[in-house]
């Protein structure tokens, strides 16, 4: 399989587990799932966390070193850089979290579901980009088993924690008001950033591979922010805030056996 076949069938794989979380809603009571909920947003944090850190942060260094370069300076620079793509975004794009009246980014018209839709999109974004870009570093490494393995794992992590991601999209639509088939629809469609920007930095790989150590800790940037900014705040809302700390632990755990076991 060529590396674009490869990210198009590890983010396609991260999409239906978005899809597959994304059906809680019919699962729950339009009024429940609230400790749930923060469950599956601690959970996904834990996963992004040590995804940045075993999957991303970790083979930039390694990888700069190999070209005799100094390997935190990529490391730090693109995790920076990261965070401050995140941070564009969000003060350009509207959106609004779940459990907040007020919309942040540019004033526009659009209607509460669809800024909460277009908040957790935004998470996918660094997701995608990173499993896209182990992918292509497996192919440019003349299939090391080692990346390939790192690569699959982070598909794997990112899938099993899109399952609870998906649900964070759609359970908050339906406590919103909207129907189960449209909240479950928008929940899964909030996984279509994945697959497309996987895909497409596996097609600029070749122009991008002299940079590959800062890509690798953009990612991990922007994926850090989003745990930061979003995801661990939100799973402590509330009055169950063991239940977010928990959720946090447990995907951290999952996420470095999976690295571990198949990197």
């Amino acid at each position: 399989m060529s590396p674009l076949a490869w990210a198009a069938a590890g983010t396609g794989f991260t999409f239906l587990m978005t899809t597959l979380g994304a059906a809680a809603v019919f699962l729950f009571r339009r009024d429940g799932g609230k400790v749930a909920q923060q469950v599956f947003l601690g959970f996904a944090a834990g996963v992004m966390i040590a995804a940045s850190v075993w999957s991303l942060l970790i083979p930039a260094i390694e990888r700069a070193e190999e070209a005799g370069q100094v390997g935190w300076i990529p490391a730090a620079g693109g995790f920076v850089l990261g965070v401050l793509f995140l941070m564009a975004l969000h003060a350009l794009l509207p959106h609004v979290h779940p459990g907040e009246r007020k919309a942040e980014g540019l004033p526009s018209n659009w209607k509460r579901p669809t800024l909460l839709f277009t908040a957790v999109t935004l998470h996918n974004i660094p997701e995608g980009m990173s499993v896209g870009l182990l992918f292509a570093m497996a192919a440019q490494q003349g299939g090391d088993p080692a990346i390939f393995g790192m690569a699959t794992a982070l598909a794997l992590g990112i899938g099993i924690q899109n399952v609870p991601e998906g649900a964070a999209v759609s359970l908050p639509l339906l406590q919103e008001g909207m129907s189960r088939p449209k909240a479950f629809a928008m929940g899964a469609l909030s996984g279509l950033a994945e697959p497309v920007f996987g895909c497409l930095v596996v097609l600029f790989a070749a122009l991008v591979s002299p940079y590959m150590p800062w890509m690798l800790a953009f990612s991990a940037g922007a994926m850090m922010y989003v745990v930061v900014e979003e995801l661990i705040p939100e799973a402590h809302l509330g009055e169950h805030s063991n239940a977010g700390t928990a959720g946090v632990m447990a995907g951290f755990l999952v996420m470095m056996v999976l690295d571990v076991a198949l990197g």
